[in-house]
């Protein structure tokens, strides 16, 4: 019930966000409207860096347990967690490089 306020919530409040953005002049014909580019861009890279804070918290939480679990696994698991955070970061800068693309500055 909690989470389903916090999905209305936030889709509300982007509602409110987006319908500036997406404002439009009719009586100009020179396309002076919104940038909808740029607006997706903000939204893929806010996902994809929502995600991967998501993912590396996660990582690092279990990696912890892990070595709470083990202390002697110590560096096979620190060697796993830094390859995994690697691999999350570079999925995350990844998505920086698409949105940037799709906005038109790259």
């Amino acid at each position: 019930m909690k989470k389903s306020k916090l999905v209305l919530l936030v889709a509300l409040l982007l509602t409110l966000f987006a319908a500036p953005a997406l404002a439009q002049d009719g009586a100009e014909g020179d396309g002076g409207g919104a940038n909808l580019g740029l607006l997706g861009a903000a939204v893929g890279i806010g996902i994809a860096a929502a995600g991967g804070a998501i993912g590396q918290g996660r990582a690092t939480g279990e990696a912890c347990a892990g070595l709470a679990r083990n202390p002697g696994a110590g560096g096979r698991i620190q060697i796993m967690l830094l390859i995994g955070l690697a691999f999350m970061e570079s999925v995350v800068i990844y998505a920086l490089v698409i949105a940037l693309r799709g906005a038109g500055f790259v």
